[in-house]
């Protein structure tokens, strides 16, 4: 029973629709799945097939309303009006921060006017509407007065990164002070705690803290037959461009949902395998996995200590640089953190020809994919050398076991150290009784994943040949190519190698590469070897202004 299980948790944490092959590798780009109870081997996906999720048990959250959202923020919004939106429209809709700062710099609004925009627009479109996406869980009561402060410091010229001023929604996994980090789960409604490290780095530097987008609950690591952005406290986030249509991707949805939609002027994701590159592509932004030990993990609700990274998501590729610049950095409570001695300055504008005489490697069977066929086009014409390449015949051996043993320890670390002092649930066993008591409430689609994390047996030994198997595969995937086609980079669609970006710890860059004919989004996804995320970065912008492949989704203007 295990051997499918590992299928299974690569699809719902990656969740995104991209099975287009019998490859055993589909399991790292499939989505939803449904299960029998035929015991099936890791080559074997036979007993996996699409689900249909356009039937959601649960549209709305039964647990939170706009009442719930707005009712301090309400008051503080009466001054600004229809009028004022349209006005300030034009300065603000589709703008990356550097324009938005150019605009804040020859006064077309203040940082007060550009926090209230974006309120008034979540309040808009967010909820309770026939447009409705529930991508966000809550605002921050103070943001007002906060975005009023960063407005001073612009007048006293204190500025001290281009993230200033910029309102910035944090997945609901990350601590921030004012607002609960529910993990999207009822148990945690009132667990308000202090800063995570990131959030503390993205305030010193002048960042607002909007508020809280929605996710897969627990990071997508708990009900096992849910869709993806689906939270008992946020309930079903949706698409902007095909609501109950098209997958969101998960488990960042709310994240991927709010940049797409311009409700923020970026997001902050987390990922454990594929949690930021699928949302991401599935809403035509630009999502980054960076290298496992770049950004902090302390504060933020776990999954994986050895996978687990957050990252920015943003409606650019420099966006994604300055968030990226904003938030990395060593942090001393952190194990796998990475002490850089010298500034990257991320934020540079990159160079035009930094693709000229890049070696890429492409999988021969995605190249019947007419996007990723085009894209690659796109990056000849820019000077970059395209190598078809055969995959590694390699497998990812338990890695369900891996999150289950990581979680198991991870978790209670988190709630003894980083949760409100009046949550007094520890493992996942206290948050599996705690549901039970109202389990319509808290998970109309089970706990099935939850309850294979409390039944597994595994030693902390068993653990660690796990952990040295999967990054040895995931290393060899990537660098036995790479070496051997003297390759500067690996090109794959949306989250399809997820799975060994992951385990190999190597960072992830997805920017969209257009629509299918149906008008899903795709990206194009470029992974590097550990800690070159400014060349993916520089490969990335060179692509997107190439390309141009983002268009704003119907709808939301």
């Amino acid at each position: 029973m295990r051997n499918y299980l590992f299928i299974l948790v690569l699809l719902i944490i990656c969740s995104c629709k991209n099975n287009q092959s019998s490859d055993p590798r589909t399991a790292i780009e499939a989505s939803k799945t449904k299960i029998d109870n035929t015991d099936v081997g890791d080559d074997d996906i036979s007993a996996i097939s699409t689900k249909d999720f356009r039937d959601f048990k649960v549209l709305d959250s039964e647990n939170l309303t706009n009442a719930d959202i707005w009712y301090t923020i309400n008051p503080q919004l009466e001054n600004f009006t229809e009028a004022d939106y349209k006005c300030l429209k034009p300065y603000i809709l589709e703008k990356d921060i550097t324009e938005l700062q150019v605009n804040r710099t020859r006064n077309k609004f203040t940082y007060e006017e550009l926090t209230k925009f974006y309120l008034y627009r979540i309040r808009k479109f967010d909820r309770e509407n026939p447009s409705s996406l529930n991508a966000v869980i809550a605002i921050h009561p103070d943001i007002i007065d906060e975005a009023k402060h960063r407005d001073q410091e612009f007048l006293n010229k204190q500025m001290k990164h281009p993230i200033h001023g910029m309102p910035i929604l944090l997945k609901d996994n990350v601590n921030a002070s004012g607002m609960a980090t529910t993990a999207g789960a009822i148990a945690l409604q009132d667990n308000f705690a202090e800063d995570a490290t990131i959030v503390k780095q993205l305030k010193s530097k002048g960042a607002l803290i909007l508020g809280k987008a929605n996710l897969s609950e627990w990071a997508y690591f708990f009900c096992g037959d849910c869709p993806s952005g689906y939270s008992a406290v946020g309930g079903q986030t949706l698409n902007p461009y095909g609501r109950r249509i098209f997958d969101t991707g998960g488990s960042s949805s709310g994240s991927g949902v709010s940049v797409a939609a311009n409700f923020c002027a970026a997001a902050i994701g987390s990922e454990t395998a594929g949690s930021i590159l699928s949302p991401a592509s599935q809403n035509s932004v630009v999502g980054l996995k960076p290298t496992v030990g770049l950004v902090s993990r302390s504060g933020i609700v776990p999954i994986s200590s050895t996978l687990d990274t957050a990252g920015p998501i943003t409606r650019t590729v420099r966006d994604n640089a300055i968030v990226l610049d904003a938030i990395y950095g060593y942090d001393k409570t952190d194990s796998k953190s990475a002490d850089f001695k010298i500034s990257p300055s991320y934020y540079k504008k990159p160079s035009m020809r930094a693709l000229g005489g890049k070696r890429f490697g492409a999988p021969k069977r995605l190249l019947e994919d007419s996007l990723y066929a085009n894209a690659l086009k796109v990056l000849k014409h820019q000077g970059a050398e395209i190598v078809e390449i055969e995959e590694e015949k390699l497998e990812l051996p338990n890695f369900i076991r891996l999150l289950n043993l990581d979680m198991k320890k991870d978790l209670p670390v988190y709630m003894e150290g980083y949760t409100n002092t009046n949550i007094k649930l520890r493992t996942v066993s206290d948050v599996m009784e705690f549901n039970l008591k109202d389990s319509l409430k808290t998970m109309p689609y089970g706990q099935n994943l939850f309850k294979g994390i409390a039944e597994d047996e595994g030693d902390a030994t068993y653990l660690e040949r796990i952990k040295d198997t999967l990054k040895t595969n995931g290393i060899q995937y990537f660098d036995k190519p790479m070496v051997a086609k003297d390759l500067d980079g690996f090109l794959s669609i949306n989250n399809n190698h997820a799975g060994f970006a992951a385990v190999a710890e190597y960072p992830a860059l997805t920017v969209p590469m257009g629509y299918t004919n149906e008008g899903e989004p795709k990206g194009l996804t470029f992974i590097a070897r550990p800690f070159q995320e400014k060349q993916l970065l520089e490969w990335a912008y060179c692509y997107e202004q190439a390309s141009k492949a983002r268009i704003a989704p119907k709808g939301y203007n």
